[in-house]
């Protein structure tokens, strides 16, 4: 029989950032946040500190660090690196997402271990290909019972931990951290690192593309860059206030950090159920709310985005397929309306297979058809020829890894890259033989415009 973890219960806050300042100065932190109380997709909110052990890739080579700094390195598949630190599993625990555990994030070039790709775009970002933390112990706050939790493996002393978390504060804890002179940042202008002719030349290159039957439809982003200094903690903070989304995250490396808002989920694992939820088709917010029902109504009709959606709902099944039974489409096209965007999101669920797993899953999955297009390598290539730089974390997935085999997984879109003194976020959209590439362009400064136009606002400086 597997072992239980252990549970105690919290104090709870309607702003987990209350506990995210007590954890900011521990070791490793991490924060998987639900987007409360702005979004109303998300309940959970996970965050963990002190890692027991670390798993980072960069290219060919992977390198596991436990806490005593103990390094192992090695050229395997990183996914099976994985699979060999797991460690036996925990019981789950009812209404509980997590159970100590990884978090962490896999990164858009981790494909190029999984897959046969050309090497064009340039390596500029020094975070890792994949990064996780597997963690002895989390708190999770449950926002629809107001309730929060401790969840700590069997082995791990609770009441000395408990101790720990208790013996301050939160609520102090976080003004002093916001007060604190050294949690600082600035934020230099944004700029995009291509032109608008080039990227009008670049969609009309992939639409050539699609008219030569390469490929029905391809994912193209643009890169926006600027300089900064100082904590990105607060960066998110600031940025999650301005865009609550369901499936965001903070984790800080030794070389930066990532910052994610993200409004998708790529794969989820529940007690052997799978779900994923592709997001294709945008339209702006509007302040007038007229104007704004307009827009919503008329991505919920437009033909173009319909197909461009169902493409890679097509791409997801099949996806799906290599390690799931019962492969269905329970809904299509459902309109949902974040703060600055509309979007048109699909729901694909499956029966995990006998014997298969959530990295299974995760890796004949990986990365989310959404943000290749269709058919997925040979959109792949073709985002390796036009794009200048490799996306880093961007277009990976954000999340976490349960002990009792549940798993559950972000497109990594919305989402900005603390690298040294450079943050970089990226704006892309499904680029197809009918697109208009000036509304294409458009979109893609839309999707990022309010994570931009939020830090020049609270952080933006010469520096």
């Amino acid at each position: 029989m597997r072992p239980s973890p252990q549970v105690i219960s919290l104090p709870y806050y309607t702003d987990s950032a209350h506990w995210f300042a007590l954890l900011a100065e521990m070791a490793s932190p991490a924060w998987l946040d639900s987007g409360h109380p702005g979004s109303q997709y998300g309940r959970y909110d996970i965050l963990a500190a002190e890692p027991r052990l670390q798993i980072s890739t960069r290219g060919h080579q992977t390198r596991v660090e436990a806490a005593d700094k103990t390094v192992e390195l090695t050229e395997d598949n990183p996914l099976n690196v994985i699979r060999r630190w797991q460690g036996p599993p925990l019981r789950a625990v009812p209404d509980l997402p997590f159970i100590p555990g990884a978090i962490g994030y896999f990164g858009y070039d981790l494909a190029r271990r999984l897959e046969q790709l050309p090497q064009q775009a340039q390596a500029d970002v020094a975070l890792p290909d994949l990064w996780l933390g597997f963690y002895d112990w989390a708190i999770i706050q449950d926002h629809h019972t107001e309730r929060a939790f401790l969840v700590v493996r069997p082995e791990v002393n609770l009441e000395s931990l408990r101790r720990r978390l208790l013996s301050k504060d939160p609520k102090s804890t976080l003004k002093h951290f916001l007060g604190n002179t050294r949690n600082q940042l600035k934020i230099s202008r944004f700029s995009p690192d291509i032109s608008r002719e080039m990227y009008l030349d670049r969609v009309a290159r992939i639409q050539r593309y699609i008219d030569a039957g390469d490929c029905y439809q391809a994912n193209f982003a643009q890169r926006f860059s600027a300089r900064f200094e100082g904590n990105p903690a607060l960066g998110f903070l600031a940025l999650r206030r301005a865009l609550p989304s369901p499936f965001s995250g903070y984790l800080p490396l030794p070389e930066g950090a990532v910052i994610s808002l993200s409004p998708e989920r790529f794969v989820a694992v529940r007690d052997g159920r799978v779900e994923t939820k592709p997001i294709k088709g945008t339209a702006p917010r509007r302040a007038d709310p007229v104007e704004d029902r307009a827009e919503g109504e008329a991505l919920a009709r437009s033909l173009k985005n319909r197909a461009e959606n169902l493409m890679i709902v097509d791409l997801l099944r099949n996806d799906l397929s290599k390690s799931c039974d019962r492969v269905e489409v329970p809904q299509l096209f459902e309109l949902q309306s974040f703060a600055n965007v509309h979007h048109l999101v699909s729901t694909v669920t499956g029966d995990l297979r006998p014997g298969a797993t959530a990295l299974d899953l995760l890796q004949g999955s990986f990365p989310g058809g959404s943000i290749t297009g269709a058919p997925k390598i040979r959109a792949m290539e073709i985002i390796e020829e036009l794009e200048p730089c490799r996306r880093s974390v961007y277009c990976g997935s954000l999340g976490y890894l349960s002990a009792d085999g549940n798993m559950d997984t972000n497109i990594a879109i919305r989402t900005l890259v603390c690298d040294r003194d450079r943050i970089y976020c990226w704006g892309g959209g499904g680029i197809v033989a009918d697109s208009e590439a000036e509304s294409e362009y458009e979109e893609s400064w839309n999707k990022v415009r309010v994570l931009m136009d939020t830090l020049k606002s609270a952080f933006g400086t010469d520096c």
